[in-house]
């Protein structure tokens, strides 16, 4: 076989002495190329990152106010039970998320527990959440009308 002879089948062009080979043009285009899976990587790896650290902070801003609607209604229980505020307000901070705000209102017959918590996010994104629960104060239960207790 002479040196620039092609191997059947094989499409590669052999030396006569068989230890090298000389490059088609398919590897002169692979050579060409290089690099390229390196320097994908470098742009999707951070992309990756980022959009996992969204993910994460979004579930967490999602854990709060879950928080925060579980500690107005608790706030709000208490409340109606006609509790001390101050027990109140440790029923509604104790299932609130860290950093909440708990405000405590009658209006009329109802009591109105209004809880607030910052949620840090990246470069100033973050977000207040908040919830409000209401409940029916018990001491107006039954008093007066036509289907009171007797």
């Amino acid at each position: 076989m002479r040196s620039s002879e092609t191997r059947p089948g094989r499409g590669v062009r052999w030396r006569a002495c068989g230890v090298g080979r000389v490059g088609s043009r398919d590897e002169r285009i692979r050579d060409s190329d290089r690099g390229a899976v390196t320097a994908e990587a470098a742009v999707v790896i951070p992309v990756l990152v980022a959009f996992a650290m969204a993910l994460l902070w979004a579930l967490v801003a999602a854990s709060d106010q879950i928080r925060c609607v579980d500690a107005a209604r608790a706030g709000a229980r208490a409340a109606a039970r006609s509790e001390p505020e101050a027990e109140v307000l440790a029923a509604a901070r104790d299932a609130a998320p860290r950093g909440a705000r708990v405000a405590v209102r009658r209006a009329g017959d109802l009591w109105r527990v209004r809880v607030e918590a910052p949620t840090p996010g990246p470069d100033g994104l973050g977000v207040t959440l908040s919830a409000e629960a209401v409940a029916l104060a018990e001491d107006t239960v039954g008093v007066g009308g036509e289907g009171a207790w007797r």
